[in-house]
C-alpha cells in the first residue's frame, strides 16, 4: 500500500455554521452576521417548538450541503481501532479504492475505522465526507473530512446517511456499527430504499454474526432465505468494490430497461 499523504497544508479546515470544509478561501459572513439579534428572554430555547426548528435546521443543513454530492459509498465502523492495527489499513485501502472507482467516502466522521476509509479517500484525492455526532464524550471530525457536518441528532445524521449513500460497507464495529447495519438491512429488506448494496468487510468477525442469522433468525423462520442475499461478506476490498459497482451497473441497466418499456 501507498504511504499515507498528509491532508493538503494550504487547505484550512473552517467551520460555516455546521459544516466544515477544507477550503483555501474565507466566507464573506457568518450566520451570526445573517441573523437578527433576538432579544433577552431565551427561555424558548429549551421548548419543544424550538427543539422542532432546530431537527428541521439539521435537515435543511444537510440536504443543503450534501444535495449536489456525487455518488457515495458510507463506510460504518468502529471508533476504537488505532493506525496501524489490520483494520485500520483496511480502511484506508477501501477509502482508496472507492475514491478511484469514482465514490464520494462517507462516515460518520470519528476516528478509528472512520477515519481510515476518509484518509484513503483524501490520499486518493477523492471526496471524504464526515458525518459526526455530538456525544457525551468529546468527538471531533478527523483530520482526513473534507466536507464535514456536525449532528445533534442521530435520526437526522441516520437520515443523511440513507439518503446519499447507494451503497454500505461494515468493517467491524461495536453496538453503533450494529445498529447502523441492522438498519440498513431493515430499509432495504422492507423495500423502504432501493436495493443498494451492503458489504461486511471481515469474514472472520462477521462469521459468528451470520452463524448466529442462518441458525436462529433463518431456522426460525424469522426471515425469508433470500434475505440472506442483501449483503456480501467478504475479506477482499477489491471484491467489495467490484461487487459495489457491479450492483449499480445491473440497478442502471434495469432502470434505463424500465424507460424503454414505458
Amino acid at each position: 500500500m501507498a504511504p499515507h499523504i498528509t491532508p493538503d497544508p494550504d487547505k484550512a479546515r473552517m467551520l460555516r455554521g455546521p459544516m466544515l470544509l477544507r477550503t483555501n478561501g474565507e466566507q464573506d459572513s457568518t450566520y451570526d452576521q445573517r441573523l437578527l439579534e433576538l432579544g433577552a428572554d431565551h427561555d424558548w430555547l429549551h421548548a419543544d417548538p424550538w427543539r422542532i426548528l432546530r431537527i428541521q435546521g439539521e435537515f435543511v443543513s444537510g440536504f443543503d450541503a450534501l444535495a449536489h454530492m456525487r455518488k457515495a459509498v458510507t463506510v460504518f465502523g468502529s471508533a476504537r481501532i488505532q493506525e496501524g492495527h489490520p483494520w485500520y489499513e483496511m480502511g484506508c485501502e477501501l477509502g482508496t479504492k472507492l475514491a478511484e472507482a469514482d465514490y464520494a467516502v462517507i462516515t460518520g466522521g470519528g476516528p478509528g475505522l472512520m477515519e481510515a476509509p476518509n484518509r484513503g479517500a483524501h490520499d486518493a484525492g477523492g471526496l471524504s465526507v464526515g458525518l459526526g455526532i455530538e456525544l457525551p464524550h468529546e468527538q471531533s471530525l478527523n483530520n482526513w473530512v473534507d466536507l464535514g457536518l456536525n449532528f445533534r441528532y442521530f435520526f437526522v445524521r441516520k437520515t443523511m446517511f440513507l439518503k446519499y449513500s447507494q451503497a454500505f460497507v461494515c468493517l467491524p464495529g461495536g453496538f453503533g456499527t450494529l445498529d447502523e447495519l441492522f438498519e440498513v438491512l431493515c430499509m432495504v429488506q422492507t423495500r423502504k430504499v432501493t436495493h443498494f448494496p451492503i458489504v461486511l468487510l471481515g469474514t472472520q468477525f462477521w462469521g459468528g454474526l451470520l452463524d448466529w442469522i442462518k441458525e436462529r433468525l433463518l431456522a426460525d423462520g424469522l426471515i425469508s432465505p433470500e434475505d440472506l442475499d442483501l449483503f456480501l461478506v467478504t475479506d477482499s476490498v477489491d471484491e467489495a468494490v467490484e461487487h459495489i459497482f457491479e450492483a449499480h451497473r445491473a440497478l442502471v441497466e434495469t432502470h434505463l430497461g424500465t424507460q424503454r418499456d414505458a
